[in-house]
C-alpha cells in the first residue's frame, strides 16, 4: 500500500491551500491504514414524499440464473405501441387531448396481459424541458431530467430532442444487486425500435458490489425509470407526452396502470415562464438550471426516486452512444481553465497538448478505451470475435472547450457484431480509467479499501436505454441534493507520476467551479453546502492511493 506517499502528497496540499481547506485524518477502518474524515452532514430525518403513485418494478425480485452466454432472448411485453394525437398549439390543448386519448382506453382497453403504450402530443411551439419541470412540485416524484449532446449527421431528423423531463413511473427497474444482464432484458422487454421516444432513464452505481449508504440507499445499486409524464423539448417544437404500462405476471395490471396514471396527470400544472427559488433551501431545478452553462459539450441530468434527494450533474465526459449497430466513445483527460483572451486561451491549449503528465494521463486513458472496445467478451472466449470492428480513432488527441475549462479530447467508433452487444459495452467501458485507475482490477480495490465514503451513483453510468438507440455519459461534476440537509459536491483529479499537488487542487477548484452555486441561486441557498473531494489513482503498475477533503460554505463562491 502507498498510504505512505498519500499522506506526504496530502500533507503538501494542506499547506498549499490551508486557508481554505480541512484535512482531517480520522479513526481508521484497521489498525495499519489512516483514513480521511469527511465534514459532512448527517441525514438524520429524510421527510416522506408524496406524489406519484409509484408503479411495478420491472426486474425480478429474485435474481434470474445467467445464462454464461448471454443466450437468453429479449422477450418483449404483448404490446409496445405508440399513438401520436394531432399537433396542437399550446401545453394547455396537449393535455386535453391527452386526458381524451386515455379516456378512450379506459372503454378501450388492450386485450394482452402485458404492454407499454405511449400517447404524445406535439406542440407547436418550443418551449424548454427544465421551464415544464420546474413548475411541477418537487413533492411529484419520481422525477428525471436529461439533456443530451447535438445530433450527430448519421442519424439526424427533425424530431430530435434535446431536453427531457420527466415525471412518475409508469414502470422503473431498481434492486441492490450489481447490474446484470438479466436486469438489461428486464429493461429491454418494454422497449423498441418502432418506438424511439420510449425509452428508460437511470443510472448506475460506481461500485455496484460496494456496501450502500443511507443517503444512496433509495436508488438502489441501479434505478431507471420510464416516465408516467413526459415533456420533450425537440428541435423547433416540443411534445407533451403520457405513458401506461402494465404486466399481469408482475401484478401490475392494466386497471392499476391506468388508475395510476390518471392520478399522475391530476397532479401535473403547464410550463410557467419564470424560476422560482425557494426561500430556504436548495433548489436542485434552478442549480441545475445554472450548469446548462456549459452548452453543447456537456450533459446534463437529474434523478431522483421517491424518498431520496436529487442526484444531478453537469458531466462532459460521454461513455457511449449507440444508434442501432454504430457506436461512439470517447476519452477525455487533462484539465485547464479558458483564458480570458483569445492569445492566452490558445497559449494554455498549447500547454495542455505539450504537459507530459496529462499525456500520460490521457493515453492511458484513450488506449484503455480502445482496447475495450476491441475486447473479447470474458463469457464468450470460444469464439475469437471482437465486441466492436472497425474501431477508429479520431482524432486521436484534440481540445475540447467548454465556457470555463479545456480538456484533452479523442472520439472512438466502431460497429457492434449485434445489438445483444450493448450490455457488454456497457459493462466494459465502465468504470474507465479517468474516474477510476489503472490497473482497473487493481484500482477498484484500493478505492473500496480506502474511500470512507459511498461515490454512489457519482462517476457510474448516466444516461437512458432505447429501442434501437441508447445513450450514457459518466456521472461526474455531480451532487446529490436534499433540502432541509444540503448538497454533497463531487469531483475528482488523476494523479500519475509527475503530478504537482498545488495543481491538483487548484484543478479540483477548477472542476468544482462550474457545479458551486452560482448567480442563478440566491444568498440563501448557499447555506447548507458541503463540498467533497477526491482524488484516484492512475498510475501503471503502482497504484497511489490519494484523498482530499475540503469542506467549505458556498456563499463564500460562485460560478459566474
Amino acid at each position: 500500500m502507498a498510504t505512505g506517499a498519500a499522506h506526504s502528497w496530502l500533507t503538501s496540499t494542506k499547506s498549499a491551500k490551508s486557508s481554505s481547506s480541512t484535512i482531517m485524518f480520522g479513526g481508521s477502518r484497521s489498525n495499519s491504514r489512516e483514513s480521511i474524515h469527511f465534514m459532512c452532514h448527517h441525514h438524520h430525518h429524510r421527510p416522506k414524499f408524496q406524489g406519484c403513485c409509484l408503479s411495478m418494478n420491472g426486474c425480478q425480485t429474485q435474481r434470474m440464473k445467467q445464462h454464461p452466454t448471454h443466450t437468453t432472448a429479449v422477450n418483449n411485453v404483448g404490446t409496445i405501441e405508440t399513438r401520436s394525437l394531432p399537433s396542437v398549439a399550446s401545453p394547455a390543448m396537449a393535455m386535453d387531448s391527452l386526458n381524451s386519448a386515455i379516456s378512450h382506453l379506459v372503454s378501450h382497453p388492450p386485450f394482452t396481459p402485458s404492454g407499454i403504450i405511449r400517447l404524445q402530443v406535439p406542440i407547436e411551439e418550443q418551449i424548454e424541458a427544465m421551464d415544464w419541470l420546474h413548475s411541477q412540485s418537487d413533492l411529484l416524484l419520481p422525477r428525471c431530467f436529461f439533456s443530451g449532446r447535438p445530433t450527430h449527421p448519421y442519424h439526424a431528423n427533425a424530431n430530435n430532442l434535446v431536453s427531457v423531463a420527466g415525471l412518475g413511473s409508469a414502470i422503473f427497474f431498481r434492486q441492490l444487486h450489481p447490474f446484470s444482464y438479466n436486469d438489461w432484458i428486464s429493461i429491454k422487454r418494454f422497449l423498441s425500435e418502432t418506438c424511439p421516444f420510449i425509452r428508460a432513464y437511470g443510472a448506475i452505481r460506481f461500485n455496484a458490489k460496494g456496501q450502500v449508504s443511507s443517503e444512496w440507499l433509495p436508488f438502489g445499486s441501479f434505478y431507471f425509470v420510464i416516465p408516467q409524464v413526459e415533456f420533450d423539448e425537440l428541435e423547433g417544437t416540443s411534445m407533451l407526452a403520457a405513458t401506461i404500462a402494465w404486466d399481469n405476471a408482475l401484478s401490475w395490471p392494466w386497471e392499476n396502470a391506468i388508475n395510476a396514471l390518471q392520478a399522475t396527470l391530476r397532479k401535473v400544472v403547464l410550463a410557467r415562464s419564470t424560476r422560482v427559488v425557494p426561500t430556504a433551501d436548495i433548489d436542485p431545478l434552478s442549480w441545475l438550471a445554472c450548469l446548462q452553462v456549459e452548452g453543447a459539450n456537456a450533459y446534463q441530468f437529474l434523478l431522483q426516486p421517491p424518498n431520496a434527494p436529487a442526484f444531478i450533474g453537469n458531466t462532459p465526459e460521454q461513455l457511449f452512444h449507440r444508434k442501432f449497430l454504430h457506436i461512439t466513445s470517447e476519452a477525455l483527460a487533462g484539465t485547464r481553465a479558458r483564458g480570458a483572451s483569445a492569445a492566452l486561451d490558445r497559449q494554455i491549449e498549447l500547454d495542455l497538448l505539450s504537459s507530459p503528465k496529462d499525456d500520460i494521463e490521457f493515453t492511458i486513458v484513450r488506449e484503455t478505451i480502445r482496447s475495450k472496445l476491441e475486447s473479447t467478451p470474458d463469457n464468450n472466449l470460444s469464439v475469437e470475435q471482437a465486441v466492436c470492428e472497425n474501431v477508429l480513432v479520431k482524432p486521436t488527441k484534440a481540445i475540447r472547450k467548454l465556457p470555463r475549462i479545456q480538456h484533452l479530447f479523442a472520439q472512438l467508433t466502431g460497429r457492434l457484431q449485434s445489438e445483444e452487444d450493448e450490455f457488454e459495452i456497457l459493462s466494459s467501458l465502465h468504470p474507465s480509467p479517468a474516474v477510476c485507475g489503472f490497473p482497473t482490477e487493481e484500482a477498484q480495490l484500493l478505492i473500496a479499501e480506502t474511500e470512507v465514503f459511498d461515490r454512489g451513483m457519482y462517476a457510474g453510468p448516466v444516461g437512458w436505454f432505447g429501442g434501437g438507440e441508447s445513450e450514457f455519459a459518466v456521472g461526474i461534476r455531480s451532487a446529490l441534493v436534499e433540502k432541509d440537509v444540503g448538497a454533497l459536491i463531487y469531483a475528482g483529479t488523476g494523479i500519475v507520476e509527475g503530478s504537482n499537488s498545488y495543481l491538483e487542487w487548484d484543478e479540483l477548484e477548477l472542476k468544482t467551479s462550474q457545479i458551486k452555486v452560482s448567480k442563478w441561486v440566491r444568498p440563501y441557498d448557499r447555506y447548507h453546502i458541503e463540498v467533497v473531494f477526491w482524488t484516484k489513482a492512475l498510475i501503471m503498475n503502482k497504484l497511489l492511493s490519494l484523498l482530499v477533503a475540503q469542506s467549505s460554505r458556498s456563499n463564500d463562491t460562485a460560478c459566474d
